[in-house]
């Protein structure tokens, strides 16, 4: 089979994106069913704004710590056992959320929901990695990343009509409801993941047409050509730390936003939850249409120069963010053409921006330098809900004012742009840090 019928099959590669979609919908809605529940759980285990504040940011500091180990560990024991073990921690966790009782152990759980998950992510990317083409990976990182999209903005809409119809607006036994994608998601990754395209060559579900075409653009897998890259190409490369910088900005203003968005409906403009499960959903339906335009704009237009499609979302998410802070209460229709320009801007670039690395480094180290990269920007999710928490102005009225928390963002969002001006996506010379190991006859002739 030639290599230009391989790639207008469908394959196993696409069974392989769609699979990692699926499992990271079900991890967000997990995490996103706590965010979207926060003013009601506020009121439940009365809790001030702060302490709102860090309920949302500790998380981000468990997932960033988490990233450092996922990295290094899906190096080592592949996408499918690191995943595996992530999926298990936060299935438990979420079940438990629904027995929370007081602050402490709400922030005990929040930290354990974060290892869990913090060991999802780079896997997933892992996998991209080793199972896109080259000229494959702006789309597939786009289609990938449309989850960051449905999955806030269906989140809100589920769980909060489970509440309202199944359990008079209780928020407790949705937590336990949420265990059952958990538990299916388990049965799903065990049954059609495979870590590398020669696994899936060897268990029959790979073609030879595809499989030769994958090899062909990304290379073989090192447990084939025993090659591996140190490290220190990782540290070595100045891009690397702008590309950490942008990163922490993008994680401050996605996280910031999605964590508050609920809060900033129910406190600053007075909607019921019904009504805020529908509008906290419309920057993320504007999100779905922005990550897969982007993934399709940066391998037809800008191919070569994705990063052009970074600079654009992230000039075009400051005057989108300033804005939003200032809508007056009560001004529904400016409220949701500014909730939707901020959902398109903050995640066009979400397709170039997590597979950047694939494109700079070998697919040996793209896991450590996705998950060095995304531990340092997990930071800027972790700080950004805490400093929004101290930002938030609360009136006479007991209405909140989050005009300064929005024009913080954009502040963030210009110095990413900066960043993104610099970058380079031009692969680097990795051959002084290869590292070959030795690999037997039979393997390499297999």
């Amino acid at each position: 089979m030639s290599t230009k019928v391989a790639e207008k099959i469908w394959g196993y590669r696409h069974v392989i994106l769609l699979l990692v979609w699926a499992l990271y919908m079900i991890n967000y809605l997990d995490r996103i069913a706590v965010l979207t529940f926060l003013p009601y759980i506020q009121k439940d285990l009365n809790l001030t704004t702060v302490q709102v504040g860090w309920l949302g940011s500790i998380f981000f500091f468990g997932y960033a710590l988490a990233q450092f180990s996922a990295g290094f560990l899906v190096d080592k024991i592949g996408a499918k056992k690191t995943m595996s073990i992530a999926i298990v921690v936060f299935t438990c966790i979420t079940f438990l959320t629904g027995l929370v009782q007081n602050f402490t152990q709400f922030i005990c759980l929040r930290l354990g929901l974060a290892l869990g998950e913090g060991h999802h992510y780079t896997p997933a990317i892992r996998a991209l990695a080793d199972w896109t083409p080259n000229n494959e990976k702006g789309r597939a990182s786009g289609i990938f990343s449309t989850v960051f999209g449905f999955a806030p903005m269906l989140t809100p809409i589920i769980v909060t009509s489970i509440a309202v119809g199944w359990f008079g607006g209780a928020w407790r036994p949705v937590f336990y409801c949420l265990a059952v994608p958990g538990l299916l998601g388990i049965v799903l990754l065990l049954k059609y993941m495979h870590d590398t395209p020669s696994d899936g060559l060897k268990k029959g579900v790979v073609r030879q047409g595809e499989y030769d075409m994958i090899v062909e653009s990304v290379g073989q897998d090192q447990k084939i050509t025993g090659i591996n890259y140190s490290t220190k190409l990782i540290f070595g490369d100045s891009k690397f730390y702008l590309y950490s910088v942008a990163w922490f900005m993008q994680l401050m203003i996605y996280w910031g936003m999605t964590t508050w968005v609920a809060f900033f409906l129910v406190t600053a403009h007075g909607f019921n939850i019904k009504t805020m499960g529908i509008l906290a959903g419309v920057p993320y339906a504007a999100a779905i249409i922005a990550q897969f335009l982007g993934g399709v704009v940066a391998d037809k237009w800008f191919q070569g120069r994705p990063r052009i499609v970074c600079v654009i979302a992230f000039l075009g998410c400051i005057p989108s963010l300033f804005f939003l802070g200032q809508v007056p209460h009560g001004s529904i229709a400016p409220l949701v053409v500014l909730l939707a320009l901020c959902g398109f801007f903050v995640n066009f670039n979400w397709g170039v921006i997590q597979s950047y690395p694939s494109y700079r480094y070998p697919k040996e180290i793209v896991g450590r330098a996705m998950g060095i990269a995304n531990g340092v920007g997990q930071f800027g999710a972790f700080v950004s809900p805490m400093i929004a928490s101290y930002l938030i102005i609360t009136n006479a009225s007991g209405a909140s004012d989050f005009s300064r928390v929005f024009t913080f963002w954009a502040i963030a969002a210009a110095v990413a742009a900066v960043a993104f001006l610099f970058l380079k996506e031009e692969a680097i010379d990795a051959e002084p840090y290869k590292i070959v190991n030795k690999v037997s006859e039979d393997r390499i002739a297999s």
